[in-house]
């Protein structure tokens, strides 16, 4: 159905997911409610129909991309380079040509998937994927992200292989802004404010960082309104990072992060759980 899908104009998807989604947001309680807390705890001062129009417009977005998402696995690249736009290139050629150590800050927007496919048409790239339960999916999944070119590392192996990749010129496209749950260890990962909300953060990009010498860009994705295709942003790079501090790096990421989700804040996954792991003695923001 993906396949036959991804044939169609992209503008016909866009719409369909927009009936989709909406659908998904009446029936789908259980992840509207976990959207609709998000942005509450994120955006205090929003009333509340506003954050109704921005939990709504998530899941119409996650369904625009989710049935365009053929484009990801069998799209040519003469394709998928038509449909991208690109802001702010010089941010990341300027630092490819400096001959640096390059981590793209990539994080959860519903359409970073094809982002970083496109990226892999114009760079050897490398990423850390998480192994899904359904082989079929984990196994196209892996054929897209890697079908012109790129690597990519499953997130429980070693990131000793990241290492030699981005040394090796492979940019790493990473996304370390999700809740780090069961996985959650105080050598790897710290509270930090995100929407100055105690978030469980990861402190692995300014060990990267640290170990190659990296140069640091934010980036983002966003599919574009009425099907028009989609959009690759680059933020300049950040700047004195990482500090030798885990609690200081993880807020100067966190805080990246945050200000790309004020530009677009529907086309962030606010269906996760982020603010799941807490602080012993903090009681749960999702019971």
């Amino acid at each position: 159905m993906l396949r036959i899908l991804s044939l169609l104009p992209l503008s016909v998807t866009y719409h369909l997911g927009t009936a989709l989604g909406s659908i998904f947001y009446l029936l789908i309680s259980t992840r509207r409610d976990i959207a609709i807390k998000n942005l509450a705890l994120c955006f205090p001062h929003y009333k509340q129909s506003e954050i109704d129009v921005i939990a709504k417009n998530t899941f119409r977005n996650i369904a625009r991309v989710a049935l365009a998402s053929g484009i990801n696995w069998w799209s040519s690249k003469e394709h998928i380079q038509k449909l991208i736009q690109v802001e702010n290139l010089a941010y990341f050629e300027d630092a490819v040509r400096s001959g640096s150590n390059i981590i793209l800050l990539a994080p959860h927007f519903v359409a970073l998937e094809i982002g970083g496919i496109y990226l892999s048409t114009v760079s050897p790239i490398t990423s850390v994927y998480q192994r899904n339960k359904n082989p079929l999916f984990n196994a196209l999944t892996i054929h897209g992200r890697t079908r012109f070119g790129a690597l990519i590392t499953e997130r429980q192996e070693s990131t000793l292989g990241i290492v030699r990749q981005m040394k090796n010129g492979h940019p790493l496209y990473y996304l370390p802004d999700q809740d780090p749950g069961i996985h959650w260890h105080p050598k790897q990962s710290v509270f930090a404010p995100f929407f100055n909300e105690q978030a469980a953060t990861w402190t692995t990009l300014s060990r990267l960082a640290k170990i190659t010498d990296a140069i640091v860009i934010p980036c983002k994705t966003e599919i574009l309104s009425k099907g028009k295709g989609f959009k690759v942003t680059f933020s300049a790079p950040i700047t004195n990072f990482p500090t030798g501090n885990p609690l200081s790096d993880a807020a100067i990421m966190n805080q990246a992060i945050e200000s790309l989700v004020r530009d677009i804040p529907d086309q962030y996954f606010w269906v996760h759980k982020r603010f799941k792991t807490q602080p012993v003695g903090v009681a749960s923001h999702y019971e």
